[in-house]
């Protein structure tokens, strides 16, 4: 019996390594997940308070459709190569998650009780910019309680008051003429509410103003504009709308409205606003873009707010165009308990 022949190692075939087909899946997964994350979930860990989460979470209903049409791509790649399935799978979740956080503003709340109501006007003038004759027909068509108006100084003020003096309306600024209308509030009050007082609140950059008394009883109404949160101003943008918490917060009946330059995606904006309630979100009108005016409503975030507490609560909410700014105009009915 003859022993088996020696095998020669030059002709032995090398092993081959096993390929490791699961990384390309999991890097892609990885890379998209955080990409879709960074733009749909910033806030979930505070990220939106900073430089450029703050921009992109403001986009939120815009960035969750995204993710959902990639998703649904990624899942028509998965279906020719299964291995695939983790980027579909994750970008849905994500999607999903967003949509959870989104989808309730366009859910009215029941109809808010209460005999007495306030109807609410709101506009950023752009720097004085807007149609001054445009913005006091629309006051004339609505015939609000009581209008804020942001970017409005004494100059602006001025010739609103002009216009709206012989329907019954008084007017006043936080700042006086001689100071650019950008940095200035403006409210103007019916005088159906009689003996209203204002005072001018310097904690934010652009001071705010409250109307206090007459009609308004105990109920404080404040016009307010905080900076936009640009890479430049997201500190002061954070401290502005922390001043907002002032009035929340505060023991008596509150009512602010202007330019926020947040959503309600913001965590920032969200704490500071914690005791009150939203018009444009209680009426099933939250993701109505307030803000620029050349995109179509559904598509711009709505900057512009109407916040109330203590039972305070909306029951109508709509957005108007006034030529010369890039923010529409809304008008709410509050209902006082």
């Amino acid at each position: 019996m003859s022993a088996p022949p020696h095998s020669d190692p030059a002709t032995e075939p090398i092993p081959r390594r096993p390929r490791r087909r699961g990384r390309p899946r999991w890097f892609w997964a990885l890379v998209l997940g955080l990409a879709a994350a960074g733009a749909v979930l910033p806030d979930l860990l505070g990220a939106d308070r900073y430089f450029p989460f703050a921009q992109l979470i403001a986009f939120r209903p815009l960035s969750v459709g995204a993710v959902a049409v990639v998703a649904v791509l990624a899942a028509l790649v998965t279906a020719l190569h299964r291995r695939f399935w983790p980027v579909p799978v994750l970008l849905a979740l994500i999607a999903l998650i967003g949509a959870a956080l989104v989808l309730p503003r366009t859910m009215a709340d029941p109809a808010p009780a209460g005999s007495r109501t306030l109807k609410v006007l709101a506009l950023n003038v752009y720097e004085g910019e807007a149609d001054v004759d445009s913005l006091a027909a629309l006051i004339r068509a609505e015939d609000p309680d009581i209008v804020s108006v942001p970017e409005a100084g004494g100059r602006y003020a001025g010739e609103l008051e002009e216009l709206i003096s012989p329907l019954g309306y008084s007017v006043e600024s936080s700042v006086s003429h001689r100071t650019a209308d950008v940095r200035g509030n403006t409210v103007a009050w019916s005088d159906r509410l009689g003996e209203v007082r204002t005072r001018v609140d310097e904690n934010t950059r652009f001071h705010a103003i409250e109307a206090t008394g007459g009609g308004l009883g105990d109920l404080r109404f404040v016009a307010f504009h905080s900076v936009a949160p640009v890479p430049s101003s997201v500190g002061q943008w954070r401290e502005d709308l922390g001043q907002v918490q002032q009035w929340c917060s505060a023991g008596g009946p509150a009512v602010v409205a202007g330019d926020f330059n947040a959503t309600l995606d913001h965590s920032v904006f969200r704490n500071a606003m914690a005791g009150c309630s939203d018009a444009g979100e209680t009426t099933g009108n939250g993701l109505a873009g307030t803000w620029p005016t050349f995109a179509p409503e559904w598509m711009g975030p709505q900057i512009d707010h109407v916040l109330s507490n203590q039972g305070i609560a909306a029951e109508s909410f709509d957005v108007h165009l006034v030529p010369g700014t890039d923010h529409r105009a809304i008008v709410t009915t509050l209902r006082l308990p």
